[in-house]
């Protein structure tokens, strides 16, 4: 007895810690509970209403001049759309297209020291103003020979042509001779015949027949002299003809090498072939300079555009189409021109290594062909060759 006294107290403590723990679990399965239902009502809820829907349309029922709005904006942009696609059908535009000219490079035609270079890089210059002066010397000295020359040419002509106008009043006087001689001849001849008329008559003397006789032979000497002299004449004059057209191609000759001296001579001053801009500038004074050797690059001032159109947008395009230029150096700024011509045939096939199409696999590209556009006006600004452009020609 006194055992189970004992022991009582000790069981009935331990019970009301029992029923504790028990209260607390059931407590946690509650809570656990109550939060599922609610995680169940709030996915109800988003499952019964699209997210943002019933908010916008609420939203637009109670601010009507916000719908308008909105109504207003999308007309604008739907007519502005509309309208561009309108304007920009009638327009082909391309950024591969870049400034383009015909740069020249500047070369020594003559051998010798340079002296002097009167421009510096990237100098703008007129046509005819001096690039690059070579020693002259040398070859002034040739054109003073050449000269020379050819005076001494001139003068042999003029000497041979006063010879041949004194042997031609020779030949006048050898002709007068001759004519005078036959004329005595005839004299003569008269004389003869009447003394030997009279001789066989009995009215002469022998005598008087004799120096008839010997007169008609002096004449026939006479005329004889003449003649020859004027035949020795006539071909005296033509060995001075002969010898004047040799003086004559001599003088040619003469005039030829001045020309090429003269020539030489100013290809000492190397001249700007028109107004333009010097680049890579290679001359330097005390330098030796010898024939073909580049001594600069001259890019003249009228410059085009070469636009690489590709093919599919040359069906409506046609030389003297306007275009608008506008230039990636000068953001903002539009210039005009119209197109001049057209390259026939694709920029490949103007190539170093152009495609060959009949070999190896093919494959289809879209080829660019080269469109030359000019401008309307002179640019007022400075416009270099590869300079990146972009056109937009009106074709319709």
């Amino acid at each position: 007895m006194a055992l189970l006294d004992r022991d009582r107290p000790s069981s009935e403590a331990k019970r009301p810690l029992d029923e504790g723990g028990a209260d607390s679990e059931r407590r946690g399965r509650a809570d656990k509970e109550r939060e599922r239902r609610e995680r169940k009502d709030e996915n109800d809820q988003s499952a019964e209403k699209p997210r943002g829907s019933r908010f916008s349309l609420d939203t637009l029922r109670r601010h009507p001049w916000i719908t308008a709005a909105v109504i207003v904006v999308l007309v604008v942009v739907l007519l502005a759309a509309l309208l561009w696609w309108l304007h920009a059908r009638h327009y082909e535009s391309t950024d591969d297209a870049f400034i383009d000219t015909r740069a020249v490079s500047i070369s020594s035609q003559v051998a010798g020291s340079i002296v002097s270079v009167p421009v510096t890089d990237n100098e703008l210059v007129a046509a005819g103003s001096p690039l690059l002066l070579i020693d002259s010397r040398d070859y002034q000295a040739a054109v003073n020979t050449a000269q020379a020359k050819l005076d001494e040419a001139q003068a042999s002509v003029t000497t041979l042509g006063a010879q041949i106008d004194a042997q031609q009043a020779n030949i006048d006087q050898a002709e007068k001779q001759v004519t005078a001689a036959r004329a005595a001849l005839q004299y003569s001849q008269q004389q003869q015949k009447r003394a030997q008329d009279l001789l066989a008559k009995g009215a002469g003397t022998e005598q008087a027949a004799q120096q008839t006789r010997s007169d008609l032979t002096q004449k026939e000497a006479a005329l004889a002299g003449a003649e020859a002299s004027a035949t020795v004449a006539h071909k005296q004059i033509g060995v001075l003809n002969a010898q004047r057209q040799g003086a004559i191609a001599q003088v040619e000759e003469a005039r030829a090498s001045l020309t090429q001296a003269q020539t030489n001579f100013d290809r000492t001053t190397i001249r700007a072939p028109e107004n333009g801009r010097v680049a890579k500038l290679t001359a330097a004074k005390g330098a030796y300079a010898q024939p073909g050797q580049v001594q600069m690059t001259f890019v003249p001032r009228m410059v085009w555009v070469t636009a690489n159109f590709k093919e599919s947008q040359l069906a409506d395009m046609r030389a003297g189409q306007p275009v608008d230029i506008e230039v990636d150096a000068y953001p903002g700024k539009s210039f005009h021109g119209h197109i001049d011509s057209i390259q026939p045939g694709s920029g490949t096939v103007f190539s170093l290594l152009p495609a060959e199409n009949a070999t190896g696999n093919y494959v289809k590209i879209v080829q660019r062909v080269p469109v030359k556009i000019v401008f309307d006006n002179p640019p007022d600004v400075f416009l270099g060759p590869g300079m990146s452009v972009v056109p937009s020609a009106r074709v319709r």
